[in-house]
C-alpha cells in the first residue's frame, strides 16, 4: 500500500483543493466535493494514496473540519475513497482514470479559408426562424400531455401523415403512414436498414462508386460490408451490380452525389427489374431531390415498385441538418424489424420536434421554405456558371441542374491536379477533387464545388482564387 508521506500528502491535497476552497462560502463544500472528485477521477490522487486527517487538510485549506468531514463521507459513499477506525482515509483501488478525451470529429472550416466550396452544406441562414417558433409555440399549447410520453418508435401518427401527403404530392412516393419511420436523418435511416438487412444473412451491400463516403462507415457500424459499383452515363452499371452477387444496393437516382447525374428511365427500369429478379433492395437516398432548376424533379424510383424499395430523405437541406429529422418508408415485409431496431436504439425521437416538424408542413411552410431555397440556390448556381465561364474559360460544367453542387472539369492545360489543390490551399479556397469520392474518370481536373451556402460575391471571390491558382499551375509557370 502507498501513500504520500507526512508533509508531502498534505501538501498535494493542499494545491489540488486549494481553488475549492477560494468558493463562496454557500457553494463552498460541494466545490470541495467537486475538486476531489475530479482529482480522484482523473488519477491526480492515484489509488491508495492516503489523503490527510480532516483537521490537517482543514487547517491548510483555512476552511472548517466539518466541510473536509463532510466531503470525505460523501466521496467514500460514492466509492471514491474508503476509511477504516484508525487506518485514515484512501483513495478506493476501485477508481480508475478517465480515458482520454474523444477525438473531435465534427467538421470545421480550415482556419485560413477565404472561402469553402464543401458539397451538401445548405444555407443555415435560410432557416425560417419566425415561422418555426410560431409552429413551436401552437405545439406546445395545444399537445396533449399523453403525447409527451416515450412516443411510438415509428414516429408520430400526425408526423407520419403530414409526411405522407408531402412525399405523395412532391416525390410520388407510395406513402402509407404505417410504413413510415420518423428517423434521425438519413444517417440513421441507412443504418437501422443496415441492422435489418445484415441480421437476414446479407453479409455485404453494394454503393455507388464515386458516391458518397458515409455508407462504408454506417454499414460497418451496422455489420455489412460494402461492394463498391461502378457507374456510366446512366447510372448504376448493371453488369458489375450482378456480378458482385449483393441482393441490396444504396443510390442516388434522383440526382447522384457527387456526378450530378440523373439515371435514365431505361436504367431505372433494368435496376427495378434487378431488384425483382433476385428479390433485392434498393435504397433510394433521396438527398436533395426537390432542388432542381431546369425542369419539375423527376419522381422518385420508389414509386415504381414500394416493395424492393426503401425511399429515405430529411429536412437537412429544406430546414438544416441540426434538426436531425428525417424519413424511412420501408417495404412492408421489413417494416416490423425496421421498427423494433429504431425502438431499442432510441426510443424513438423527440415528440415535440416531431409535432412542430408536422404542423409546418401542414400550414405549408415546408412549400413556402423549399421556394425560398429553390430560389436562393438556383441564384447562387447560376453565380457559379457566370463566374467559371469568366474566370476559367473552357471549363465544363456537367451533371443536371440541380442540388446544392456542381461538378466542374477544368481544361488540361490548367496542370495537375495535385499542384493545382495545394496552389488552391494556399491562396485560401477550399475544394474538393471528384476522385475524393471514389473513382473518378474523364481527362483534366474534375472539382466538386458546393455552392448553396455561399453569396453569389463569395462565390465569384472564390473562383477567382480558383482561377488564379489554376494558372500558377499551367505548364512553363
Amino acid at each position: 500500500m502507498t501513500s504520500l508521506p507526512g508533509s508531502q500528502e498534505a501538501t498535494a491535497a493542499w494545491e489540488l483543493l486549494l481553488p475549492a476552497a477560494a468558493a463562496p462560502a454557500r457553494a463552498r463544500g460541494r466545490a470541495l466535493q467537486s475538486a476531489l472528485r475530479e482529482a480522484v477521477r482523473t488519477g491526480r490522487l492515484p489509488p491508495r494514496t492516503r489523503l490527510p486527517s480532516s483537521r490537517d487538510l482543514a487547517r491548510d485549506l483555512g476552511v472548517s473540519r466539518g466541510l473536509v468531514t463532510e466531503a470525505y463521507e460523501q466521496l467514500t459513499a460514492e466509492g471514491y475513497l474508503r476509511s477504516g477506525r484508525g487506518a485514515g482515509t484512501w483513495v478506493s483501488d476501485a477508481v480508475r482514470a478517465a480515458a482520454p478525451p474523444v477525438r473531435d470529429l465534427s467538421p470545421r472550416r480550415a482556419a485560413d479559408s477565404r472561402v469553402d466550396f464543401v458539397a451538401g452544406r445548405p444555407d443555415l441562414s435560410l432557416f425560417p426562424r419566425a415561422a418555426w417558433s410560431a409552429a413551436q409555440r401552437a405545439v406546445l399549447a395545444e399537445l396533449p400531455h399523453e403525447e409527451l410520453g416515450y412516443p411510438d418508435p415509428r414516429g408520430l401518427p400526425r408526423l407520419r401523415t403530414a409526411l405522407a401527403e408531402l412525399l405523395t404530392r412532391r416525390r410520388g412516393v407510395v406513402a402509407d403512414p404505417e410504413r413510415i419511420v420518423v428517423c434521425s436523418g438519413v444517417t440513421q435511416a441507412v443504418t437501422l436498414l443496415g441492422f435489418v438487412l445484415h441480421a437476414r444473412g446479407e453479409h455485404t451491400v453494394g454503393v455507388e462508386d464515386p458516391g458518397s463516403p458515409q455508407y462504408e462507415a454506417l454499414f460497418a457500424t451496422a455489420g455489412p460490408r460494402v461492394a463498391r459499383l461502378p457507374l456510366d452515363d446512366e447510372g448504376l452499371a448493371l453488369d458489375p451490380l450482378r456480378a458482385s452477387g449483393v441482393r441490396a444496393v444504396v443510390t442516388t437516382p434522383g440526382h447522384h452525389f457527387p456526378s450530378g447525374i440523373a439515371y435514365s428511365a431505361r436504367r431505372r427500369a433494368r435496376l427495378l427489374a434487378w431488384a425483382r429478379e433476385t428479390d433485392g433492395l434498393i435504397v433510394e437516398d433521396d438527398y436533395d431531390g426537390d432542388f432542381r432548376y431546369d425542369r419539375a424533379p423527376v419522381g422518385a424510383l420508389q414509386g415504381l415498385d414500394p416493395d424492393h424499395v426503401a425511399y429515405t430523405g430529411s429536412v437537412s437541406k429544406s430546414l438544416v441538418p441540426g434538426l436531425r429529422l428525417g424519413w424511412l418508408v420501408v417495404p412492408g415485409h421489413l417494416a416490423d424489424k425496421v421498427v423494433a431496431r429504431k425502438q431499442y436504439m432510441d426510443l424513438g425521437n423527440p415528440s415535440l420536434d416531431q409535432a412542430v416538424l408536422a404542423r409546418f408542413i401542414e400550414r405549408g411552410d415546408h412549400d413556402r421554405q423549399l421556394r425560398r431555397c429553390q430560389r436562393a440556390y438556383k441564384e447562387r448556381r447560376d453565380a457559379l456558371l457566370r463566374a467559371l465561364d469568366e474566370h476559367l474559360p473552357g471549363t465544363r460544367v456537367s451533371g443536371i441542374a440541380a442540388g446544392l453542387h456542381a461538378i466542374a472539369t477544368l481544361p488540361e492545360c490548367h496542370g495537375p491536379e495535385d499542384r493545382l489543390l495545394a496552389r488552391c490551399a494556399a491562396a485560401g479556397v477550399t475544394v474538393r477533387p471528384l476522385g475524393a469520392y471514389g473513382s473518378a474518370g474523364g481527362g483534366g481536373v474534375s472539382l466538386v464545388l458546393g455552392y448553396a451556402h455561399l453569396s453569389p460575391a463569395r462565390i465569384r471571390e472564390g473562383v477567382r482564387l480558383l482561377a488564379d491558382a489554376a494558372r500558377s499551375t499551367a505548364p512553363g509557370r
